[in-house]
């Protein structure tokens, strides 16, 4: 098995070699999630999201509604809650709150609502 060559860390002025980009000392810890969003986020490996539900939306509109609107034809990839379900399990499962995206149209639908969560740490 080849290893990576050992490099200096990441962090401005430790000397430390590592494969890694960050020595253990300097290596960035992972923001910890809310407990309420952890509870909510085990849901989308639930059977009802991963057998029935996110097959479903992508089954019955297999293009990006958001490519759409543009006049684009892409095919979606993501399956995307229109109104944020927060933890309510009946907005999560009800089908009418689902639609099919591209990759890149969910990526920034997400950062554009998470924009103001992210600005009150």
């Amino acid at each position: 098995m080849v290893l990576k060559p050992l490099r200096p860390c990441r962090r401005p002025g430790c000397g430390a070699l590592t494969r890694e980009g960050y020595c253990p000392l300097h290596k960035p810890k992972p923001a910890p999630r809310s407990r309420e969003s952890s509870t909510w986020r085990r849901w989308y490996s639930l059977p009802i999201w991963t057998d029935d539900l996110r097959p479903g939306q992508l089954f019955r509109e297999p293009f990006c509604q958001e490519c759409d609107r543009r006049g684009i034809r892409t095919k979606a990839t993501d399956v995307d809650h229109i109104r944020d379900h927060k933890g309510d399990w009946e907005l999560f499962t009800d089908p009418g709150n689902l639609q099919s995206l591209c990759h890149s149209c969910h990526s920034r639908k997400t950062a554009r609502e998470m924009g103001p969560k992210r600005r009150n740490f």
